[in-house]
């Protein structure tokens, strides 16, 4: 090569490598893969948020509709059935039945074997994210630190009585996977502060960072900031559910006259108003503690590289189907507010119908990081609902409530007949599957009536089409779909499943799915 070509590729390289380090700080951000700040509440429904139409019309969540304006909000999320199974799915992408070795010792206390039951953090950090968990813990006494979490301050329970139901006040936290210790004021605002904290140290930083946020609130009992001790006062009563007492025809046996409420003198459900008024009150500092993370992001010039997921653990029914409680398999009971937030990645004010689970989430905050997941997990990739809300996905929906039990436990009970073992508080465990607007329900219990309602024409789930004559082909074929599509997640307990009772007329034998 001549003297004067060599000079001309020097001059090209030089003016090359200077266009690189002259980018705008936004360019590079893009090569950099995003912070995922991960806001997971308690026992929130998505009735609770104002953005949603089901809310009640005096709920105000400015914050939490701002956050939804400025992404894509999902109409239908099953995150889990109850807290520590949520939670569970949440951190390796499987269902209830793939929680191998997890076991309930002294409740709220678990077990775990990490060998067994790997949690994704620990992937995420050799794949070089900073990760960091804030707020409540609900599987014993091993949080991870070290293992999945860099930074860690965990509610986890432990230490009494006491601390296990310090929803609010009197918390006692472990930093870092220390001693615990007091964490001081109201336990939201403080989990707000320590993930502002957290935020604005991580301006700058060299590697993307993952937070998992897990707010306490709005378990019972509810207890709302001084702030917000007067909010709703003077709005209209909260209007009373049409099936808050039974009887209610074409539901199983066991739900047909279920209420854990009781009738005043003129037959309402006693002080069911204040009830519900002092649950919104409590949602109001999980309001202020999105503002102030969405604060944060901006102050500290992170918000456009900060993809931002808002969901809870389940939902909670007030009245609905006469409970007052998660654990059922129906909207009320377990659907929550499900929101992703990402600059220049999602399309702001976007609404998603199809129906997604907490299990989903997990594979999609892989995706969102182009992290390939170490072990296969139960739950669908999102993101071509982020990138096109009007798309849908492949396969339906699968949830599971097993009660206490996890892993292969499920099958070996089923296989002794131990039914009683998914009983809890007049409830049977159950599986579900939602198809479009279909959601089929199979309880894990000899001779129960299945399930099977049309959302869109009946979205209270009052009108129970398995008992319906001419429904039952479509109950067969998703009654068929929900067994191979638990076989295709490893769920070996369906081979179990007790037949389910047939409306008017005779048990299916067992095996007769």
């Amino acid at each position: 090569m001549g003297t004067a070509v060599k000079s001309k590729w020097l001059i090209l390289a030089f003016l090359v490598l200077t266009v690189l380090f002259c980018l705008p700080t936004s360019a590079a951000a893009d090569t950099q893969p995003p912070n995922i700040l991960f806001i997971f509440t308690d026992d929130q429904s998505c009735r609770t948020v104002s953005c949603y139409p089901e809310a009640r019309p005096w709920i105000k969540t400015p914050n939490i509709d701002a956050l939804a304006a400025s992404g894509m909000r999902f109409t239908s999320c099953y995150t889990g059935a109850w807290c520590q199974p949520s939670r569970a799915s949440v951190l390796t992408g499987l269902l209830q039945h793939g929680h191998d070795s997890l076991k309930v010792t002294n409740y709220p206390m678990a077990s775990y074997d990490p060998e067994r039951l790997r949690f994704f953090p620990s992937v995420f950090r050799k794949n070089g994210y900073e990760t960091a968990c804030i707020g409540k813990w609900h599987l014993g006494a091993d949080i991870g630190h070290g293992r999945d979490w860099d930074y860690s301050v965990i509610w986890d329970r432990g230490g009494g009585r006491r601390n296990a139901s310090a929803y609010y006040e009197h918390t006692l936290v472990r930093t870092n996977g220390g001693q615990r210790h007091p964490l001081g004021g109201y336990s939201t605002d403080r989990y707000t502060e320590l993930s502002v904290n957290y935020i604005k140290t991580q301006a700058g930083a060299h590697k993307p960072w993952f937070l998992w946020l897990c707010y306490a609130g709005v378990h019972a009992p509810y207890t709302p900031a001084d702030r917000h001790a007067d909010f709703y006062a003077e709005t209209p009563s909260a209007s009373v559910p049409a099936d808050i007492f039974g009887p209610r025809p074409g539901k199983p046996d066991h739900l047909k006259n279920l209420t854990r409420w009781k009738k005043d003198q003129h037959g309402d459900p006693v002080e069911y108003d204040s009830a519900v008024k002092k649950y919104h009150r409590a949602v109001r500092s999980l309001d202020d503690g999105v503002g102030a993370l969405v604060g944060a992001l901006e102050e500290s010039g992170q918000r456009e590289n900060t993809v931002i997921v808002f969901t809870s653990d389940q939902g909670y029914a007030w009245g609905q189907h006469g409970m007052r409680e998660k654990w059922a398999a129906y909207d009320a009971n377990i659907c929550a507010p499900l929101i992703f937030s990402a600059p220049g990645r999602i399309q702001p004010a976007t609404v998603c119908t199809e129906a997604v689970s907490g299990v989903d989430l997990t594979r999609t905050i892989h995706a969102i990081a182009a992290i390939e997941p170490a072990w296969k997990m139960h739950g669908r990739d999102l993101t071509g609902l982020l990138n096109n809300p009007q798309s849908s996905l492949s396969e339906p929906m699968l949830m599971i409530n097993t009660t206490y039990q996890y892993g292969d436990r499920v099958s070996q009970a089923l296989q002794k007949k131990n039914f009683e073992i998914f009983k809890r508080n007049g409830l049977t465990a159950w599986i579900m599957m939602r198809n479009g607007p279909y959601k089929y329900i199979r309880h894990l219990d000899e001779y129960v009536l299945e399930e099977l309602y049309d959302l869109e024409s009946d979205p209270e789930e009052l009108d129970n089409l398995a008992t319906h004559p001419d429904c039952q082909e479509k109950l067969a074929e998703l009654r068929e779909q929900t067994v191979a599509e638990f076989r295709k997640k490893g769920g070996g307990f369906i081979d179990f499943l007790p037949g389910p009772k047939k409306h008017g007329g005779s048990p299916r034998k067992p095996g007769k799915y």
